[in-house]
């Protein structure tokens, strides 16, 4: 209880700073910027293990004597696994700590991580992969909770924001990382180098994350569990964000999954460092993502997921020339339109959720990498039946659907502000 508020000195509070009652972290202080950093190291390490098979896709097809459709596995795998698990880890983060479970999951992560350079065969790769993505689900959904937890809620978004950053940044490292020393010494030595890369992100981040201070340990009970799941599947709000954060994914994982086929055959025939240094359009995705919650003040959610869609259609369509520098422009309007997309809806999921946001997150989390999973596998499947028309055709199609939904939910939200009762005057 204040001061004021006990009937304290006048004298001392007329010339008190006013202070904030809220206790959580707001930008600039010390905790926040360790936080930050932390979670952006956990998103380093868990995007750059999570697609670390992605950029090396056509040797890992030479190697075995696979097709693309097969060796895609190696990364739908990875995010099945981690889109399975996500739920029963989210679980675990209640009972046990956001902190914790991560730890837990980046460790595990990275030792599975370690033996992946050393799979016999297509099929045991495929496995271990599963293993590592099914691993790495005690981290989207914790970290999310985490924040939402953590930080001022104004500070949300922006935290947000630097945690898929993070996840660019990985993203784009694991696969431009891989694509040099691949060329040199093999698919096997560049997935060893990640599994170093993800060692040292892993330390760092345990040591600069700060404990929790919020936190409530929650029930494992699967009835309170399932209840969870049900109020937020539920809700049309999250059903319609769910929906949008697996669609926009299904774009992004066809996409970079496919795209290492298209560059090094003709007419482009480039060499694998080189298409893998063509990943450096992930730093677009860091700087649309931190930026995702100026994008909101401005457009609102709606109108952030509109550009974020629009953007996203013409870069596909762009990505059709016969044009290399036409080809970069549109996967740069590809990265730009997902990581904003998906920064606005995973920040609307943690806003909208009132209770069990762990499980919140999980699901949203959960329909992403599905998502991802999909989009890997019919975006392969459709580059080998139609070529790059193929994928494109399947990201347009997810693309309209994102469009779709918003539509949807912008009706929905006239129609329930126009049956609120006017106030009385």
């Amino acid at each position: 209880m204040s001061p004021a508020s006990t009937g304290a000195s006048t004298t001392v509070d007329a010339v008190a700073p006013v202070r904030s009652s809220d206790s959580r972290m707001a930008p600039g202080s010390p905790g926040y910027r360790r936080m930050s950093f932390a979670l952006f190291l956990a998103g380093v390490a868990t995007f750059a293990l999570l697609y670390s098979t992605q950029a090396l896709l056509p040797l890992i097809s030479g190697e075995f004597g696979v097709a693309a459709s097969e060796a895609s596995w190696t990364v739908a795998a990875a995010t099945g696994g981690l889109a399975l698990c996500v739920l029963p880890m989210s679980a675990l983060s209640e009972r046990f700590g956001r902190r914790a479970v991560m730890t837990g999951s980046l460790a595990v992560a990275v030792a599975v991580g370690l033996l992946v350079p050393f799979a016999p065969s297509i099929g045991t790769l495929v496995v271990l992969r599963a293993v590592q993505g099914a691993a790495l689900a005690g981290l989207p959904a914790s970290a999310t909770a985490y924040l939402a937890e953590e930080v001022r809620p104004k500070a949300l978004i922006t935290a947000i924001g630097l945690f898929v950053a993070g996840n660019s940044i990985g993203g784009m490292s694991g696969r431009v990382i891989t694509g040099w020393v691949a060329q040199e010494w093999g698919w096997r030595v560049a997935v060893g180098v990640i599994g170093v890369i993800a060692v040292a992100c892993t330390l760092a981040f345990r040591l600069l994350l700060p404990a929790p201070r919020h936190f409530k340990p929650g029930s494992l009970r699967p009835r309170v569990l399932l209840g969870t799941v049900r109020d937020h599947l539920s809700d049309p709000l999250l059903r319609r964000l769910y929906a949008i954060g697996a669609l926009f994914m299904t774009v992004f994982g066809g996409v970079y999954t496919v795209i290492g086929y298209r560059l090094t055959e003709a007419p482009f025939s480039l060499p694998q460092g080189i298409v893998g240094s063509l990943f450096l359009v992930y730093l677009v995705g860091t700087v649309s993502a931190s930026t995702a919650g100026r994008l909101v003040g401005r457009l609102g959610r709606r109108g952030a997921l509109y550009l974020a869609g629009g953007t996203t259609a013409a870069g596909l369509l762009l990505s059709l020339a016969a044009s290399l520098p036409l080809v970069l422009l549109g996967l740069v309007l590809i990265t730009a339109g997902f990581f904003a997309g998906h920064a606005v809806a995973a920040s609307a999921v943690s806003k909208t959720a009132t209770h069990g946001r762990a499980q919140a997150s999980a699901l949203y989390q959960s329909a992403y990498y599905v998502g991802s999973s999909v989009g890997s596998t019919v975006g392969a499947i459709a580059f080998h039946a139609n070529g790059w028309t193929g994928t494109v055709t399947v990201g347009l199609l997810a693309v309209l659907g994102v469009v779709t939904i918003t539509v949807l939910g912008t009706r929905a939200a006239r129609v329930a502000a126009l049956r609120e009762p006017v106030p009385a005057h």
